[in-house]
């Protein structure tokens, strides 16, 4: 048995139906690069060859009585792999929106908790012949960088077919009784005014950022280092936007991709980061899309920015290791070039300074008592608190770095792969971003209502790249 931290189990407690908190992925394969041919039952031998390399995917959950302390994973002892990896196919005409639609409407979908927190579809019939194969993990499993590597150890650097029906031996553990788990949740409140000890020392530590932070709720200025602008610093509030609102439990999901060596060409010429234009590229195509819908104000939306904080020694480790910072995104600035300046700077100030720093956050949830969190995440949904309030963000922005050299499932070459990512109540935008290779594929994913021209959106970043793009060759 192994216990849930306290940001892991956050996931589980904010879940509500409608805000699953699964993130997953499409990844494409050419099933004709396989010797040998490429099924279903390919993928499943590949997950048979390599259960025992990926001990989340095995995983149940335990909670403990009246939810005293955080829950458990034990090994299922019943797990069943057929459950987990299913065979479905895309209707006519099998473009990308008719896939689309069909990953929207499985992602909408939770997972099942008396289930290990997984599940991938192999997805036949698309018309160029691919097979687009959609997995989704619970965010208590995953964060972004551990997702990657797990997809080093489900693909491969060659095209090595899996072994088939070959499977590793492994033993599930036995479920504890009520009892058991309520001795080890005595066990762990034992423990609390340690822990609430840690987090006193480590807040105090944090107090002048904190205050700093709350300085941000005023107006202020500073220089940009990539010239003499002047630059606001990100607000408590973000303005309000057509984004942010209780969502409802429904889905749209658009991809597309674009050349990486522009990214990197326009990296190099404003000597900022890829993330830098990233933020610049997702500001241009939301300032097209708000200006199309008579929504852009003056203000510059403000984006979440999750930033891992997994060290090396972390590697391979499951569950979040993760942090937020909040950046400006400059969707008030008209101009391609200064909202490329605009936004590298404003990475710069939010680096600078506006994050909580990772221990906080994970001390603090890992002392907050896990019944009352659950509860408070509960009632603070029924009451509708995103129509009432506006949060620090209008939009989540992330941006993950892959493989750049060409990985293979089961023999098959991985031509693509596309983030699905989650959204929740204030935010009903997010945009993942995931370098493969030469190109930089991203993934849309908004609420049903909120966003009903998802695909236009993806559009606008096509159109904005190309726009950037040509200020390498003023």
């Amino acid at each position: 048995m192994r216990q849930l931290s306290g940001l892991d189990a956050m996931f589980l407690n904010l879940e509500r139906p409608n805000t699953p908190l699964h993130v997953g992925s499409v990844v494409f394969v050419d099933p004709s690069t396989a010797e040998g041919g490429f099924t279903h039952e390919t993928v499943m031998d590949v997950y048979r060859n390599r259960l025992h390399l990926l001990p989340p995917f095995r995983w149940r959950l335990v909670t403990t009585p009246m939810g005293l302390d955080h829950p458990y994973w034990i090994d299922d002892p019943e797990f069943d792999l057929e459950y987990h990896v299913r065979r479905i196919a895309v209707p006519p005409p099998g473009d990308a929106r008719t896939l689309a639609d069909i990953v929207a409407r499985i992602h909408a979908r939770p997972l099942d908790r008396s289930r290990p927190l997984w599940e991938t579809y192999v997805i036949e019939g698309m018309a160029d012949g691919m097979v687009a194969i959609y997995s989704k993990n619970h965010h208590a499993t995953i964060d972004g960088v551990s997702g990657v590597d797990i997809l080093g150890v489900v693909f491969d650097l060659e095209p090595t077919p899996p072994v088939p029906g070959h499977r590793e031996a492994m033993k599930g553990e036995r479920p504890p009784s009520d009892a058991e788990m309520l001795l080890r949740s005595a066990q762990g409140l034992v423990k609390l005014p340690g822990r609430a000890g840690r987090m006193a020392v480590r807040a105090a530590g944090a107090l002048p950022l904190l205050g700093r932070m709350a300085e941000q709720a005023a107006p202020s200025r500073m220089r940009s280092r990539m010239g003499e602008g002047l630059l606001g610093k990100p607000h408590l509030q973000a303005p309000p936007s057509p984004f942010n609102g209780t969502i409802s439990p429904h889905r749209r999901w658009a991809y597309a991709s674009m050349p990486l060596k522009d990214i990197k060409r326009l990296k190099d010429a404003y000597d900022c980061k890829v993330n830098d234009v990233v933020m610049a590229l997702t500001a241009g195509a939301l300032r097209r899309w708000l200006a199309r819908h008579d929504a852009l104000g003056d203000q510059a939306l403000q984006a979440m920015v999750p930033i891992s904080m997994r060290t090396s020694d972390q590697k391979g480790d499951a569950g979040n290791q993760v942090n937020a910072l909040i950046a400006l995104l400059p969707t008030d600035v008209p101009d391609v070039e200064d909202r490329l300046r605009s936004a590298s700077s404003s990475m710069d100030v939010a680096k600078g300074g506006n994050a909580v720093p990772a221990s906080v956050l994970r001390d603090f949830t890992q002392f907050a008592s896990p019944a009352l969190a659950a509860s408070a995440a509960r009632t603070i949904a029924r009451l509708g608190w995103a129509d009432h309030m506006r949060t620090p963000f209008n939009v989540v922005v992330s941006n993950v770095p892959g493989p750049p050299v060409p990985l293979y499932l089961g023999g098959a070459r991985m031509e693509g792969i596309f983030p699905v990512s989650a959204i929740y109540d204030g935010m009903g935008l997010n945009v993942t971003l995931f370098s493969y290779r030469d190109e930089l594929q991203f993934g849309l994913v908004a609420d049903r209502d909120m966003v009903p021209d998802l695909w236009e959106m993806a559009d606008d970043f096509t159109a904005e790249m190309a726009e950037m793009a040509a200020l390498l060759e003023g």
